[in-house]
């Protein structure tokens, strides 16, 4: 059984992707994220879809990888689709008191392609960026709420931190997931309970794992005499180029336009 987690992961590369500035990058997945959600039609999912496939060749970063992190939303997704087939108001075919439906059926491919879209199209927010530009840019975007004494750093801190642990959780979980297996474990029985039960003996050597993980940062960043953002200086400082500001402006315009088309009457 594999975790394929694609979140906080990155693939070092040059390209125009990777070097932009990484504010740029979050508001994009922002309002891509904001327009993918205005979409009602295929034809808009698909031009989104296409969307996705010219970063990757622009970004020189493999496809796959952004795409194995749907993996674990496959059964989400299967969910999502099943509830929406029975809650259409026109019926097609009916199973006693089930009722399957046309446009159920529609709604939940509607659904299930736009969370599949938003999972792989934010995947290339961190696969092109690096935990410290990510920690930069949050904090440099939530600057402003610093005058109403929310404390930006930390909280750029703590977003950061739980990105990059995600894969090295992932990875923690299943190599655990390994060793029970060869000890009995049924993870791939078809019996959900017994599947559940499997998952039982993961959990606390996993919690524990958590902790030790925890408990080392801390002290690795108590020894750097890490105090927080005050005082802080980078080696390193963000600045905001031309290409970066025409990007912005001219993603921003193709975003919108996807949700304009998005909202046509079209399949």
């Amino acid at each position: 059984m594999r975790f394929g987690l694609t979140i906080g992961e990155y693939y070092p590369v040059d390209s125009p992707v990777h070097a932009l500035d990484p504010r740029v990058k979050i508001l994009l997945v922002l309002v891509f994220t904001i327009a993918v959600f205005a979409v009602v039609n295929f034809s808009g999912l698909t031009a989104a879809a296409a969307l996705i496939v010219g970063v990757a060749l622009v970004s020189r970063v493999p496809i796959r990888l952004a795409v194995k992190g749907v993996r674990p939303l496959l059964y989400l997704l299967a969910l999502t689709f099943i509830i929406h087939l029975f809650t259409g108001a026109k019926p097609w075919i009916e199973l006693g008191p089930l009722h399957i439906s046309v446009p159920g059926a529609r709604s939940g491919a509607l659904v299930g392609i736009r969370l599949v879209i938003l999972v792989v199209g934010a995947a290339f927010l961190t696969l092109t960026s690096t935990p410290i530009e990510l920690t930069d840019a949050i904090e440099s975007l939530l600057a402003p709420l610093k005058k109403v004494r929310v404390p930006a750093h930390e909280i750029a801190m703590m977003m950061t931190i739980a990105l990059r642990f995600i894969p090295t959780l992932a990875a923690e979980t299943d190599k655990i997931v390994k060793a029970q297996a060869s000890r009995g474990a049924r993870f791939e029985s078809s019996n959900p309970v017994t599947r559940a039960r499997s998952f039982i003996p993961v959990l606390v050597p996993l919690f524990l794992s958590v902790f030790r993980r925890a408990d080392e940062l801390a002290e690795a960043m108590e020894a750097r005499a890490y105090r927080g953002g005050e005082g802080r200086t980078r080696m390193r400082r963000l600045e905001m180029k031309g290409r970066d500001v025409l990007t912005l402006i001219s993603a921003t315009a193709v975003f919108a336009g996807l949700a304009w088309f998005g909202r046509l009457p079209l399949v």
